[in-house]
């Protein structure tokens, strides 16, 4: 039987996903088969596994940090918000259906043992086990219906790391008030607790440790500093504020248009990564800067985010930037609205039944019930027939009219050879539509796309790949968060609370 540790915030964004990222690298390092869990998430930032499953990106990037391949074991429930009141609720991998918050509640039993029969699985396979809590654990209206904190806690038999963000401000009293709210057993599962985002001299805070670990009867861990320049993925859109804008001096200059209902923006991480490219996260209602390209994200909620373009004027913004000559690219949901028509004949996500599209793409798309979540492989001929691979997540067929040719080839789909035409571009090499996210991971891929745009911008220009490679870059950053963390963080106490034996591993 495996170890386990939990790692729960005070509150969402306080670095959660981060610090067990950080803890996954470090047993890894130090020979420790160790696997990331969340027994349910909220994010429309997804993945699709080598066998077609649907998990959250953020149990991806640990899984990643650990060394180790995605499952959706390490992310049983994964819910997908929709609406304000309702999501996408998919179990293991699958949809099962939308329901709202009454629905969900009463699904929860069978949530609550497809959770335990998935931990069960990964503790036949791993030494370790890092799971990571939700929000807050002292949710006290949500108690009853807990299954990702202290439920999750007491299922794998997990002591509890708690995590307080500093930046925010109040951090003792945030960490006090949420174990006075606890029950006394679910408070006994708390064995230390850690400060992050912290700027300025550490000696200051040296008195309220002090103090924290009296009146917490907790282990004060360490202080950890906010840490600049090392870029992982992020789960929650609330992040997009934080980077806002990327390497302001890059000459190619791109716009991310952050729909309502954005979902996979981790697509452009590789983007924010190059030193060429100037990425800016443009909010609903935010003037859209000059730019060479504009892009239209996956969204969770297609007809919604379309109409709200419309009604913005944003819709027209985008036509405009067209008419001058700029490029516009969209992927998935962003992908389907560059068309003439999106028909919603089963009510998947409307009941507006069809909207007229940017008209930008000779494409007409149809929402189906079943959801495509598949991986691909293929090449992009236009693009000196570089290779590109992803993934597929989407609910919609489209069709592929005159005046335009396909942007991929596909070669392989969902494990089986294919010879399939993917995706669009128009004919004047302004307007690219693709299903396929994660196609910036490729590098050869990326540097291409890249030398193209730079080339429509300025013919004098030198046309040249893409100087980062994305994977070295993306597991050096893991690396240095491993190493920050083990510099403030007491990596050997963390070590004797999951109960095993540091001193007894190789390091790394």
């Amino acid at each position: 039987m495996s170890k386990a540790l939990m790692i729960q915030g005070t509150a969402s964004h306080v670095g959660k996903s981060v610090l067990v990222a950080a803890l996954c690298r470090i047993l890894a390092q130090d020979g420790i088969r160790v696997a990331p869990f969340k027994a349910q998430n909220m994010a429309l930032n997804s993945f699709i596994t080598r066998d077609g499953g649907e998990m959250g990106m953020a149990q991806v990037m640990q899984a990643r940090a650990a060394r180790t391949e995605p499952r959706v074991e390490m992310n049983p429930i994964l819910l997908k918000p929709n609406s304000d009141v309702g999501s996408q609720v998919i179990v293991m991998g699958k949809v099962v259906g939308n329901m709202t918050v009454q629905e969900y509640h009463r699904f929860q039993p069978q949530a609550k043992e497809v959770v335990r029969e998935a931990f069960a699985r990964l503790s036949q396979q791993y030494e370790v086990i890092l799971l990571e809590g939700a929000g807050s654990p002292a949710e006290v209206n949500l108690r009853g219906r807990d299954l990702v904190n202290m439920w999750a806690a007491l299922m794998a038999e997990a002591p509890v790391i708690l995590v307080a963000d500093i930046e925010r401000g109040g951090v003792f009293a945030s960490l006090v008030g949420t174990l006075a709210l606890l029950p006394r057993r679910e408070r006994c599962l708390v064995h230390g607790f850690i400060i992050n985002k912290f700027r300025g001299d550490v000696s200051l805070l040296e008195p309220g440790l002090q103090f924290l670990e009296r009146r917490l009867k907790a282990r004060a861990l360490g202080v950890l500093p906010y840490l600049k320049g090392i870029r992982l993925p992020e789960e929650d859109s609330v992040a997009l504020s934080e980077v806002k804008r990327s390497n302001p001096g890059g000459p190619l200059r791109m716009v991310v248009l952050r729909l309502p209902h954005i979902s996979n923006y981790t697509d452009f991480d590789p983007l924010r990564r190059e030193p060429s490219v100037s990425l800016w996260y443009a909010n609903m209602g935010e003037r859209v800067p000059e730019a060479d390209l504009i892009i239209l994200p996956g969204t969770k909620n297609t007809l919604e985010d379309l109409h709200e373009l419309w009604q913005s004027g944003r819709a027209e913004e985008i036509i405009a930037h067209y008419l001058r000559g700029r490029s516009v690219l969209g992927i998935c949901g962003g992908f389907q609205m560059l068309g003439e028509w999106i028909r919603d004949p089963h009510g998947v996500e409307s009941r507006r039944g069809e909207m007229r599209g940017l008209g930008l793409l000779p494409l007409e798309t149809t929402l189906m019930r079943e959801k495509e979540t598949t991986r691909a492989r293929g090449y992009a001929p236009d693009f000196s027939s570089q290779e590109v691979k992803g993934y597929e997540i989407h609910m919609g067929k489209s069709r592929l009219g005159d005046g335009a040719r396909p942007l991929f080839r596909l070669r392989e789909r969902g494990g089986i050879r294919v010879d399939l035409e993917e995706g669009a571009k128009d004919a004047s090499g302004q307007v690219f539509g693709t299903y396929l996210h994660g196609m910036f991971d490729r590098d050869g891929f990326r540097g291409a796309f890249l030398a193209h745009l730079q080339a429509k911008k300025d013919q004098r220009a030198s046309v040249r790949g893409s100087p980062v490679s994305f994977a070295e870059s993306q597991e050096a950053d893991y690396d240095l968060l491993a190493e920050a963390v083990r510099r403030h963080i007491d990596v050997e106490a963390v070590y004797s609370i999951i109960g095993v034996e540091a001193t007894d591993r190789g390091g790394r």
